[in-house]
């Protein structure tokens, strides 16, 4: 039997509004119920700009904590701004703010990444932080094409910067850019340590974030394409008519497939 893998729940797995409306610590009670390891706090999911405030951030990891669950902080922030120019600024808050929540893995989408990775940048600011930096591809063309992700990975080899951050893998988000989540895989499966877990259902803009089957078998080889240590996070919306149920059973599912 293989070894189970450490389950977060993404905040959002738990509907937006519900999130807005009652608060991160609420789910992560939920989280906890459903057997997760971890709970990822979305920073777009705050009722109030004051609950971004590092003083409510503080409060809040201490709840996270005391449930014994490990924290992800995810912001929409971007890495890089168009043109590839590091945004420092969005980094330097992303930090702040991930380490007032006291979280493992903090989360930013890599944007306008062109071909310089600015790694001696990004290390001198993450000097004496107790907090991993991965970054997401996204659902948009800019920060979504599986060449800037392995150019990123190239271009911070080059500068002798390889270990200076990671990537969150969202298998959902490539049908966006019309990628192959598989080739992807193949890609980038060295760089990657967090997994998002979704499907895409329709199409074009219509587009939307879905459970993957049980028996989906590309999912499946798209998992088994990825190293096996590294958390993976549920992504995909709980049936909201019984999301307890639910939760607990899509945590085990994942940590055994």
């Amino acid at each position: 039997m293989t070894d189970a893998v450490d389950i977060t729940i993404v905040a959002s797995a738990f509907g937006v509004d519900a999130v807005r409306t009652a608060g991160h610590r609420k789910w992560a009670e939920a989280s906890k119920r459903a057997g997760a390891a971890g709970f990822e706090v979305r920073r777009e999911l705050f009722g109030y700009e004051a609950d971004a405030s590092l003083s409510r951030l503080r409060e809040l990891g201490k709840q996270i904590a005391e449930l014994g669950l490990w924290s992800v902080y995810s912001t929409p922030a971007s890495l890089y701004v168009e043109g590839g120019r590091l945004d420092g600024a969005a980094l330097r808050l992303a930090l702040d703010e991930a380490l007032a929540l006291g979280a493992r893995l903090v989360k930013l989408q890599l944007g306008g990444f062109t071909h310089e990775a600015h790694g001696d940048a990004i290390a001198a600011q993450l000097q004496g932080a107790d907090v991993r930096l991965v970054v997401e591809n996204g659902q948009l063309a800019q920060g979504g094409s599986l060449s800037q992700f392995v150019g990123l990975f190239e271009a911070l080899q080059r500068e002798g910067r390889a270990d200076v951050l990671g990537m969150t893998f969202d298998v959902g988000n490539w049908a966006w850019c019309d990628v192959s989540s598989l080739n992807a895989a193949a890609a980038l499966a060295p760089y990657v340590e967090y997994v998002h877990c979704k499907v895409a259902a329709g199409e074009g803009a219509r587009r939307f974030a879905a459970a993957p089957a049980v028996d989906d078998a590309r999912f499946a080889d798209v998992l088994h394409r990825l190293p096996r240590h590294v958390p993976r996070g549920i992504e995909f919306p709980f049936d909201a008519a019984c999301i307890d149920e639910d939760a607990a059973r899509r945590v085990a599912w994942l940590a055994a497939a």
